[in-house]
């Protein structure tokens, strides 16, 4: 397997949520480990946090930190932006282009037809795996991964769920496929302790139906502490459902329950609940999952895409998507029976720590950059 320092040119288009931050991540690790990386994302996506992030990560891109436009369906940018990444990919005579999520995986790929010594990879991280069959962007976006495959020198699923969802929706992977589970850092297994005034519940997300807010706020309206006052939230994240959101907060009478509190880093955030839920309708290989099971919260979540991989030995705990009172009954279970729900953070934080770790994921991606 070749070793020496490779051009890495990592492409994706919000620069927000988990997405992002494991792209974050792979970046300073490559870096750590003497290659260069460039970054390419959206211009048009930001939320709060954006800009600082790209700040902070800016010394580990020697390659830079590049934006051109990439709308999330279909636009104008999207006449332009493959032609500025292949461009652009020529001029840093990079080794490896590795695109992530539907556009990233899109741009990525057909830069290649520009780059005859770059190889290309591509983590759908969900993407095109939320559209179905029928719609007509699901249509679209699965012809056109099927048109792409031909350029891809392999497909990294980050997990088990993915890959078979892959399959089933696009067909089998005529290139080569990996099962590589997103990795936590050493420090992020340090527990978060809660503060004196935490909430009882603690979501951190986007703002949109698809993470199951709406689900949440109705099984909220019906959770009771001991003193039979009722249990109360904090929710960290933007979106564009936010009005809705507080719409129906406003509606169940729940102002003095919910807190909002915008965009805000996980860690942070989950000191001020004491259960993480995570009530998505559909997910991949979620961040927030692995950290909240690593900063030792007890975490309620629906079973949903890879979930049960981060579960492992307590996936019989998770409920099903889009059920209020499912979500609602493991809400008030874990109120009623802290120890019994500390006794299944415990095993799930040991499931976590042996399988998830950001050296191991890292070892496997640049194995694959390598040629390994």
């Amino acid at each position: 397997m070749d070793s020496r320092p490779l051009r890495i040119l990592q492409v994706l288009r919000a620069p927000v949520g988990g997405l992002f931050r494991h792209v974050g991540d792979l970046t300073r690790e490559l870096a750590a480990r003497g290659h260069s990386v460039g970054i390419v994302a959206d211009t048009l996506s930001n939320d709060s946090q954006t800009e600082g992030l790209l700040q902070a990560l800016s010394p580990h891109a020697a390659l830079g930190i590049h934006r051109f436009p990439m709308p999330r369906l279909f636009g104008k940018g999207d006449l332009t932006t493959p032609f500025a990444v292949s461009a652009l990919a020529q001029r840093l005579d990079v080794d490896v282009i590795h695109g992530h999520g539907a556009k990233g995986g899109f741009y990525a790929r057909l830069a290649k037809y520009g780059l005859s010594r770059a190889k290309v990879f591509y983590t759908p991280h969900g993407g095109v795996l939320h559209y179905p069959k029928t719609s007509a962007p699901g249509r679209l976006f699965h012809s056109l991964e099927r048109i792409l495959m031909a350029k891809t020198s392999a497909i990294i699923f980050e997990s088990a769920y993915a890959r078979k969802t892959y399959s089933a929706l696009i067909g089998e992977p005529s290139c080569r496929t990996e099962i590589i589970h997103n990795g936590l850092r050493q420090e992020e297994f340090v527990p978060v302790k809660p503060n004196v005034d935490a909430a009882d519940f603690v979501f951190v997300g986007e703002l949109r139906a698809l993470k199951g807010i709406f689900t949440l706020i109705a099984a909220l309206s019906g959770v009771k502490r001991a003193d039979g006052s009722g249990a109360t939230l904090v929710m960290a994240g933007d979106g564009a459902e936010r009005g809705s959101l507080e719409a129906q907060i406003d509606q169940l009478g729940l102002g003095g329950r919910v807190f909002l509190l915008g965009a805000q880093p996980a860690r942070p955030t989950f000191a001020k609940g004491r259960i993480a839920v995570v009530p998505s309708h559909a997910e991949s290989l979620p961040y927030v999952v692995l950290e909240a099971a690593a900063a030792q919260l007890p975490v309620i979540s629906t079973n949903v895409g890879g979930i049960p991989e981060i579960f492992g030995p307590t996936a019989n705990s998770l409920v099903p998507a889009e059920d209020v009172l499912a979500l609602r009954g493991a809400m008030q279970s874990a109120l009623d029976d802290p120890e019994k729900a500390r006794a299944e953070m415990n095993s799930r934080l040991a499931h976590v720590a042996a399988g998830f770790s950001m050296a191991r994921m890292t070892d496997r991606i640049e194995a694959l950059y390598l040629g390994g």
